[in-house]
């Protein structure tokens, strides 16, 4: 069973987590190895073996023994910033759109400093739940700001953390229609200019690149199509990303319909995004016809549960966006919508709402109400083979799931040598999982509250025992809470 590229060197790995309960390699053949280890050398995974196996001597181990290894969570949508207003009261009134217009003054104060600390703070609480890469989608940018996004990645390097920020954009003030603000907006030619100047200095296109760069103009609502147009124009020139909210909240469909006289994906594909350089954020809404439409062009879709149930929006079709091919990711989303930024807090959520929306369509099914469509825009053929969503399935989702997203399959989210050193340990023990002894995954999901023991990234370790292994985070916290006040003065 041993899986590594070169034992010929004998020469000692940096990093060897051994002897763990369960290693969940999420890899091609999906392989769970009881008794397993990961060998980490130079940012790479170069070996995985069994109990039976005999490990590589190393000049760092840790020990994982009773604990469950995944592959790091990868976290594909997110605003960091908003952890500066985390859940403000004045903002908890009504939906998405209320929300949004009462904090957009708000966040209108963002500055360099600001963003510097959102991140640092956001990227270590991920780490905590197990993340190992995270985007972001910046899309505020205020005038006389500072850069950023520069900002942001400096941060994540500090940190330790992979990091894919998107180069976040709202050309569509008020005045033109849209919903924010004109002092948060920015011209198309402003917008492209700097995009195309942050993919030359930052972005990297090695295998085991610590930073890449993404264009997300935020929404139909906030930018305009010129700017739509031009952005898909630009990544494909410049071979980056592309990341947009779509398809989340119903008042979306009749926006596009009145704006631009078709539903959000007609528009999607209109503006040139329908491709397999694309991923969008949240997905609730695509009828049966829309997410085969997705899944044939290769879009992915980034599923936020816990925002999607604060905003009340719907159930994603996850199953069957999977099932069309889409690759289906997880993301945290941001505080507007929800207020934790813990992966596995996702990844519960995930397995939560995917259970309840298999039964809802079960139920439908058994009751004959097989219309092809039931009333949250899902499609209910096809049933009586149906299994319910399981740990394992949320499992992929926040690993390969995301990785496809990102375009990284085969670098990121999976155990395999050659692979990014990314891996999480989970400890399975307490109270919380007295009992929990016929499945480690379904426990990891289904007992807790639960946060990562160790989270290694690129072999080295960003949380330890549990505990973030920066020197700074209660200064970094301090600083946060004075600029958090700030922000959210009268």
């Amino acid at each position: 069973m041993n899986d590594t590229p070169d034992e010929s060197t004998g020469a000692p790995a940096d990093l060897l987590v051994h002897d763990a309960a369960l290693v969940a390699t999420c890899d091609d053949q999906r392989r769970e190895i009881s008794g397993g280890w990961v060998a980490v050398t130079g940012g790479f995974i170069s070996a995985i073996g069994g109990a039976a196996d005999p490990p590589p001597a190393a000049r760092e181990r840790i020990d994982a023994r009773g604990c469950l290894v995944t592959p790091g969570l990868i976290n594909t949508h997110h605003h960091m910033y908003q952890n500066l207003t985390r859940s403000y009261a004045p903002a908890l009134r009504g939906g998405l759109f209320d929300w949004l217009t009462t904090l957009y003054p708000l966040w209108a104060r963002l500055d360099e400093h600001g963003a510097y600390l959102s991140a640092w703070v956001g990227l270590a609480e991920l780490a905590l739940g197990g993340c190992t890469t995270s985007t972001d989608h910046l899309y505020v940018h205020p005038r006389g700001a500072g850069d950023l996004i520069a900002a942001e990645i400096g941060a994540a390097t500090e940190l330790g953390m992979r990091f894919h920020p998107t180069r976040g954009s709202m050309s569509l003030g008020e005045s033109d229609g849209g919903l924010p603000p004109d002092e948060v907006c920015q011209s198309p030619e402003e917008i492209l200019e700097d995009s195309e100047r942050l993919i030359a200095a930052h972005h990297d296109r090695s295998p085991n690149a610590m930073v890449r760069i993404a264009l997300a103009p935020c929404s139909p609502f906030s930018v305009s199509t010129e700017l739509m147009t031009a952005t898909a124009e630009l990544a494909e020139r410049l071979d980056v990303r592309l990341h947009t909210h779509l398809a989340e909240d119903p008042g979306e469909d009749g926006f596009c319909l009145e704006m631009f006289g078709m539903r959000p994906v007609d528009y999607f594909e209109h503006c040139g995004w329908g491709s397999d350089r694309s991923w969008i954020a949240h997905g609730v809404q695509p009828n049966p016809a829309e997410i085969a439409r997705l899944g044939s062009w290769g879009t992915g879709v980034a599923h936020c549960p816990s925002s999607n149930l604060l905003l009340g929006v719907g159930l994603a079709p996850v199953r069957e966006l999977r099932d069309a091919g889409v690759p289906v990711g997880l993301g945290v989303d941001g505080s507007a919508s929800t207020d934790s930024a813990s992966m596995w807090t996702e990844a519960r959520n995930a397995l939560l709402v995917g259970r309840l929306r298999d039964g809802q369509r079960h139920l439908s099914a058994e009751q004959g109400l097989d219309s092809g469509r039931t009333g949250d825009g899902n499609d209910n053929s096809g049933l009586a083979d149906s299994v319910y969503f399981s740990a394992r399935d949320v499992l992929d989702v926040a690993t390969r799931g995301s990785a496809g997203c990102l375009g990284r399959a085969g670098e990121i989210g999976e155990l395999a040598a050659g692979a990014c050193g990314d891996l999480v340990v989970w400890e399975l023990s307490g109270p919380a999982f007295a009992g929990a002894l016929s499945d480690p995954i379904e426990a990891w999901l289904r007992c807790g509250p639960l946060s990562a023991r160790d989270t290694i990234v690129a072999g080295r370790p960003v949380v330890s025992g549990g505990q973030i292994v920066h020197p700074s985070l209660d200064e970094r916290l301090a600083e946060h809470r004075l600029c958090a006040a700030a922000m959210q003065r009268a």
